[in-house]
């Protein structure tokens, strides 16, 4: 009988195990610490806890896609997080989210809660399908983001109201709402949308999940919470 080393076992198992869980890794790094923006950061906030929160928002944007394994996800190896001295809020690029200085310093508030929030959206754009048609339709993407953000329990107090909005691809919070209540309809209608945006988009998406055309939907959204 061939005998097989006790540590060559270990070996693969270790190995089945890393494929199992997709293998990525999480980083972040803060060059903007000579700014009053980067010391916030450190301060109140600090890279091992955005690290963490880039892993468990990717655990929680595949369960909301319905991507229990990795063959189902954009193919990423690695999520990074850059904090620098920019304007704006944030933006994503590929698999590389970067925040800006800037924003946690002039924010008012709980800069830790916010900062969570905004990793929850810029992360899901490092794994939602579609994003060759961003330009295009720019609100479905950002609306599906902060769907994301809403879900996880980090909507802030200024976002509008459920049934608020001028039209349904507004984007981020105005179809962040509308997007949960098609969810309401059917629940899992979200992960069904972004698994078809991996094909390009279309509107008749809403009709071949939900049965109904986009703007009806929106003007049933708008009567449910008095237009």
């Amino acid at each position: 009988m061939k005998l097989v080393h006790v540590a060559t076992v270990a070996s693969l198992v270790a190995l089945l195990a890393a494929a199992g869980a997709g293998a990525v890794t999480f980083d972040a790094t803060n060059t903007a610490t000579n700014t009053s923006g980067g010391q916030r950061f450190d301060q109140d906030v600090g890279l091992d806890y955005a690290e963490q929160v880039l892993s468990d928002a990717s655990a929680f944007i595949w369960d909301t896609f319905d991507q229990p394994s990795p063959a189902d996800r954009r193919p990423v190896d690695a999520v990074t997080l850059v904090v620098e001295d920019i304007g704006g809020v944030a933006f994503t690029s590929g698999s590389g989210i970067h925040l800006s200085a800037q924003y946690v310093g002039g924010y008012s508030g709980d800069v830790r809660t916010e900062v969570t929030g905004v990793l929850y959206h810029e992360t899901t754009h490092v794994w939602q399908w579609g994003l060759q048609d961003y330009g295009a339709h720019p609100g479905i993407f950002e609306g599906i983001a902060d769907y994301v953000r809403l879900k996880a329990g980090y909507a802030p107090a200024h976002w509008v109201q459920p049934g608020q909005g001028d039209r349904w691809d507004q984007g981020y919070d105005v179809t962040a709402r509308f997007l949960d209540y098609c969810d309401s309809l059917k629940p899992g209608f979200v992960a069904l949308l972004n698994a078809k945006l991996k094909d390009g988009y279309s509107e008749d998406y809403f009709v071949q999940i939900l049965g109904e055309d986009v703007q009806q939907l929106w003007q049933d959204y708008k009567a449910k919470y008095g237009g």
